[in-house]
């Protein structure tokens, strides 16, 4: 059964905190809230949620802390994303709940939205500052009789500027741990490639991302920010490479070299090495006779 999709007021409703005063916009301070749910399966939500509190979850382990890390950091999830949750009592942070229709186009302009899986931007110190700072402004128009709706906006332009900067310090600052990330991909890379039977098609992003228990949005943030090139390139890259080798040093046919590819036809395995090189494979093969 899928799951129910939420708008802003029946989500407000099923967390169990004040009503919102329109259909498009809430804003929610946890030191206010004494009824939360604190506990729930997958729920989907129609807005985007920008979020900032410390850690709540259970099963939350403190792991990979750096010295001037805070004890506090941030989501931002996007309409369609799935929550579950099942944290302690909070005492503090904030929650931001807006319409897809006052930030769509904004908030596009970013991946960070997308990063499904939930990897959280761990904030420093400094960060952290300026992000609480940021929400209880935003916190303090809203309770206004006539709050500004524009006002209200510029704050979360600006949380979401300082969240892009912010997430690329954290890929610097983790670098030794994203090292690994990197690595495995290269070898997971190879690896699809060197079964003996014939490889089922191109692999995703996304199956790549899977294997290192990242979102594909995050996994392909990760991978540009550290070698300059997206994975979906690194993935084209490998392949030309091999479609080379085997059209060089082979007798295998073009289209036995297409499915061993994971190309579903010859036509689309030729498409795509004529694009990539301004040839088609049976061109290249005859220039190495």
């Amino acid at each position: 059964m899928a799951n129910k999709i939420f708008n802003i007021k029946e989500f407000a409703s099923y967390l169990n905190v004040a009503q919102p005063k329109n259909d498009d916009l809430l804003i929610i301070n946890f030191e206010n809230e004494q009824n939360i749910r604190l506990k729930s399966d997958s729920v989907t939500i129609d807005f985007y949620l920008l979020a900032i509190k410390p850690p709540l979850e259970k099963n939350f382990k403190k792991t990979d802390f750096l010295e001037d890390q805070a004890k506090s950091f941030m989501y931002v999830d996007c309409p369609q994303n799935n929550l579950e949750w099942d944290i302690n009592i909070p005492k503090s942070g904030y929650n931001i709940l807006v319409s897809a229709r006052y930030i769509n186009k904004l908030a596009k302009e970013y991946n960070f939205p997308h990063y499904n899986n939930h990897e959280a931007l761990f904030l420093t110190k400094e960060e952290e500052e300026i992000l609480w700072d940021l929400y209880k402004k935003a916190y303090n128009e809203f309770q206004k009789e006539n709050y500004s709706r524009d006002i209200i906006l510029s704050y979360i332009t600006l949380i979401l500027s300082y969240t892009q900067v912010f997430y690329d310090r954290q890929f610097d600052s983790r670098s030794s741990i994203y090292d690994s990330v990197i690595e495995n991909f290269y070898e997971n890379l190879k690896q699809y490639f060197s079964q003996k039977e014939e490889v089922s098609g191109l692999p995703s992003v996304a199956f790549f991302a899977q294997k290192a228990n990242l979102s594909a949005n995050y996994f392909g943030d990760l991978i540009k920010h550290f070698t300059g090139e997206s994975p979906i390139e690194h993935i084209h890259n490998f392949v030309l490479k091999q479609a080379k080798d085997k059209l060089k040093n082979t007798s295998l046919s073009i289209s036995e070299i297409s499915y061993s590819l994971g190309f579903d036809y010859p036509n689309y395995f030729a498409r795509f090495y004529r694009k990539k090189t301004g040839m088609s494979p049976k061109v290249f093969r005859g220039m190495q006779s």
